[in-house]
């Protein structure tokens, strides 16, 4: 593909998606992380300084003996320090931005707070809130319907669960979750196709998580299907090494949610023992590569993780940055064709994405042109997603 024709999205326009990501979520996740947990005087402190860096100053760098400076100087941070925010490739600067407010927090640092999640006020309320039990409650509704039905179902809780995203609720607040949805591009039939019934134990899912809570619930119960069905033999969940992005999933939250799980009733419980029999006898593996928190597209992943992520039958890839992150989080037209842009990922992928920023690729003119008229930004609202499937095979 010509990146020519497909600038990668920056932060430096007012008015755009990733300008407001910048200006406004950023600073506000500063305060409600300073806010939610009693945080003693040099760790309010480091958030005040951050937050007054993001919102009037330049770029600075991470302390030199930081564990991983040398790593983010490899990743570009040298040429990036002393710049406004604005000026960094949006990709680059928000994976940076998370790295910073870890080390506000002295997440990385020795001492009493270091691996304190600073997220883990959010996404335990989600977790114990009550959407969740309704939620779950509606899945003794499935249990009688047919394969088919079920499978879909699950699908399109996982599809739609991604609107739980807390990041995208800290500037859009609910009104986004109430507004129409539909699906803008379906090709749901080329996934189950990949995947039909059965009891092949070579057949293996890969889930490529994004955030936790009541969105990795739904990931959980479709892998349970999969599995239970016989539409895979085994599954591995990759979550991210260390909180990033406000939500996204780590090992911990993977933890929490099976316990959510298996602490439930009906089909919710039975899923949650189902699944945590699989963690036990290897049909079900976590993974969390560090590269799940490096400020690059899929075309740059390790030989390591790009051999591993091969051996999947297929790959299902959830969220919004996921998807970004696999078209290269360039503004392509968006009738640029789907699997031309994800032809770096390794094997075939199938992106489960809820629309909540300016990429998107694989359109119909037809549908791009309807959902232009409406005047909407149907782009980054919520309100819309996608189910597409790419590679040899698909």
């Amino acid at each position: 593909m010509n990146t020519e024709e497909a600038p990668a999205v920056r932060a430096d326009v007012p008015g755009t998606f990733a300008h407001g990501v910048l200006a406004e979520r950023h600073p506000a996740l500063v305060r409600q992380v300073r806010d939610a947990t009693p945080h003693p005087p040099a760790v309010r402190g480091a958030l005040d300084g951050l937050l007054a860096e993001i919102t009037e100053g330049t770029v600075a760098a991470l302390p030199q003996d930081a564990h991983d400076a040398a790593q983010w100087d490899a990743w570009g941070a040298g040429a990036a320090v002393g710049r406004p925010w604005s000026d960094l490739t949006f990709l680059w600067g928000e994976s940076y931005f998370y790295r910073r407010l870890l080390g506000a927090v002295g997440y990385f640092a020795p001492g009493v707070r270091q691996g304190l999640d600073p997220f883990a006020p959010f996404k335990d309320a989600e977790l114990r809130g009550t959407a969740v039990d309704e939620e779950l409650a509606a899945l003794d509704a499935l249990a009688e319907r047919p394969e088919r039905e079920r499978a879909d179902a699950l699908l399109g809780a996982a599809l739609w669960g991604n609107r739980a995203d807390l990041g995208f609720r800290i500037t859009a607040g609910e009104t986004a979750r109430g507004g129409a949805a539909q699906l803008v591009a379906d090709e749901r039939e080329r996934l189950w196709d990949l995947l039909p019934p059965g009891d092949d134990p070579a057949v293996t899912v890969h889930l490529i998580a994004d955030n936790a809570a009541r969105e990795l619930v739904p990931d959980l119960l479709l892998l349970d299907h999969l599995l239970h069905t016989g539409r895979a033999g085994s599954a591995v969940l990759h979550v991210k090494p260390y909180p990033y992005y406000v939500s996204d999933a780590t090992a911990a939250d993977a933890d929490a949610a099976l316990r959510r799980l298996a602490a439930s009733g009906g089909a919710a419980g039975g899923a949650g023992r189902r699944l945590w029999d699989a963690v036990a006898d290897g049909r079900l593996a976590v993974g969390a590569h560090p590269f799940f928190c490096a400020p690059f597209g899929y075309a740059e992943m390790p030989d390591d993780l790009r051999r591993h992520l091969a051996t999947a039958t297929v790959t299902l890839l959830k969220g919004d940055l996921n998807y970004r992150r696999l078209v290269g989080d360039r503004l392509w037209p968006p009738t640029t064709p789907f699997a031309a842009c994800a032809t770096p990922f390794p094997g075939q992928v199938a992106a489960l994405r809820t629309l909540k920023s300016d990429v998107v690729t694989g359109l119909a003119p037809e549908t791009v042109a309807a959902l232009d008229a409406t005047g909407e930004p149907w782009r980054v609202t919520g309100t819309h997603a996608l189910v597409q499937v790419a590679g040899a095979g698909a």
